[in-house]
């Protein structure tokens, strides 16, 4: 029977999968620790559910996965959108379970103006969907504002600018809100500035404004790209005060122009805008006032010949009273006739009437009342007693109605209650839950900065055998000059303290060796939080 050939004998490790991609993670992540790539951002959904964002960096021949984790994505200033074109920093890993690589991301920003204009663009479609640069939602500017606050640095030469021009054209008081108007964290503070001061009270100690200037100097487009933010151009369109934009120069536009209610080249025009020139309008008054006082002397004159006119048209005052004067004669004449004749008038009606009024009428007159009431109190009385039946009937059914209404609301009650009672419960097993939860996180940050105090301690020192010098006043000495002779020490070691007398002699210290210089240590890769799933 042959015999089979041997297996060849080799040198060579063998690895598993787990530890040979391990060994690739560790080979890249140290080798591209930080990088930055730029490409064109491809499949783009938006966060993943748990916070994360997936998507893939592409050019003209290569692609690369990216990854951003939840807390970076949070931070970001510009967020990822598909097709947008970035540059990215980060640094190179892998993923061993399909074998590939990728670059997680730490920071993103926008590859060139022709980027920043698409992304301007992109979020004015957006906004404008939103209603929010209608022109059906600017309000009008005050005429003459009593208090116009100013949004803007305060070093720089916009502010002198402004005052400059308010003081020439008409004085008004101004409220200056510095903020930043360049950098990071200057869209969060002018947007904050305009919140502020529509949240200013009426009548309060600060003054509430009656306009408002958001201004700032020319600049490139990633200098004023804090105005084109969405915070501060929902706070613009959200302003119950009239705004006026005034953002660069002339030729530059910025989003917050389109959601102010009046946008102006530069802030001198914002200025020019905000008020009228003072001498204009006393102009303007005086040549009211003498066409005003023109227009009373002509109605004056006016009225004067219609007078005229009329006392001209007026009768005597003879011929006027003539015909009434006659009439009263007439009368004055007949009164003593008429009176007589009315007197005796009177006089027969009477004598008519006492003739009527015999013993035997008055009695039937008396009788036919008497029976009248007496019939009126039987009625008065049926009618009585009917009306409080019915009364009581209807008091009867209400008894009822309010005792089913009140065991119904009753029962309601109950309900509620019972369902308070065990909201309460619940809220307070999940404060006990939370508060645990609570307790336990500072225990165990109590407990690492315990543990940070003793590895700083100086008496871990004094454990590996070394000892601190004290003179009488408790006061740590550094070097034997500021010892003399005979005088009191006191000796620190790990397991107590000891009192001593120095002598005085000294002894030439000792050269010190070179040390060898320690190599450089490794820089680390950067910690990246990956997140939490949970």
């Amino acid at each position: 029977m042959p015999k089979t050939a041997a297996a060849p004998l080799t040198n060579s490790t063998e690895f598993t999968v787990s530890e040979l991609s391990s060994a690739l993670k560790r080979t890249v992540e140290d080798a591209y620790g930080n990088v930055r790539v730029r490409g064109e951002i491809s499949g783009f959904r938006g966060p993943h559910s748990s916070g994360h964002c997936y998507f893939s960096l592409k050019d003209e021949s290569a692609k690369i996965e990216a990854v951003i984790w939840k807390g970076v994505h949070g931070r970001m200033r510009f967020k990822p959108q598909e097709g947008l074109e970035v540059i990215a920093t980060g640094k190179l890993t892998t993923y061993p379970g399909s074998s590939k690589y990728q670059i997680v991301i730490e920071a993103i920003e926008p590859a060139g103006v022709g980027a920043l204009m698409a992304l301007m663009e992109e979020r004015k479609r957006k906004l404008g969907a939103e209603g929010l640069f209608d022109e059906a939602r600017k309000q009008l500017l005050p005429w003459l504002p009593e208090v116009i606050g100013v949004v803007t640095s305060p070093t720089g030469a916009v502010i002198r600018d402004i005052l400059h021009r308010l003081e020439d054209r008409f004085p008004r008081r101004v409220l200056v809100w510095p903020v930043k108007v360049q950098g990071e964290g200057s869209a969060e503070q002018v947007a904050a500035a305009i919140h502020g001061f529509n949240a200013l009270p009426e009548g309060g100690t600060i003054p509430r404004p009656d306009l408002l200037i958001v201004a700032r100097g020319g600049g490139s487009l990633e200098d004023l790209w804090s105005f084109n933010e969405e915070i501060v151009v929902r706070a613009a369109a959200e302003s119950m005060i009239p705004l006026i934009s005034a953002v660069g120069h002339e030729t530059d536009i910025t989003l917050i122009d389109f959601a102010a209610d009046k946008r102006a080249p530069t802030p001198t025009a914002a200025a020019e805008m905000a008020v009228p020139v003072r001498a204009e309008l006393m102009v303007e008054i005086s040549g009211f006032e003498r066409r005003m006082m023109l227009c009373w002397q002509r109605g004056q004159e006016s009225r004067r010949n219609e007078l005229r006119a009329a006392a001209r048209a007026l009768p005597d005052l003879s011929e006027l009273l003539a015909i009434p004067r006659q009439r009263l004669d007439g009368a004055s004449a007949s009164l003593p006739r008429a009176l007589k004749a009315n007197t005796h008038a009177h006089h027969r009606r009477f004598a008519q009437a006492s003739a009527g009024l015999t013993l035997r009428v008055l009695r039937a007159q008396i009788a036919h009342a008497t029976q009248r009431l007496t019939v009126s109190g039987e009625r008065l009385s049926l009618s009585a007693r009917a009306l409080l039946r019915q009364r009581r009937d209807r008091f009867a059914g209400l008894e009822v109605r309010l005792k089913a209404s009140k065991l119904a609301n009753a029962q309601a009650q109950r309900n509620a209650i019972t369902r308070d009672r065990e909201r309460a419960l619940r809220l307070a097993e999940r404060a006990r839950r939370a508060l645990m939860t609570l307790v336990q996180r500072q225990q165990a940050r109590v407990q690492a900065s315990s543990q940070l105090l003793s590895a700083l301690s100086y008496r871990s020192v004094l454990a590996r055998g070394f000892a601190l010098v004290r003179d009488e006043q408790g006061a740590a000495l550094h070097a034997a000059a500021a010892v003399g002779a005979g005088a009191r020490l006191s000796i620190e070691f790990a397991d107590g303290r000891i009192g001593v007398t120095a002598d005085g002699d000294r002894t030439a210290p000792a050269p010190r060796e070179a040390k060898p210089a320690a190599p450089a240590a490794p820089k680390k890769a950067p910690k990246i939080d990956q997140g939490s799933l949970f």
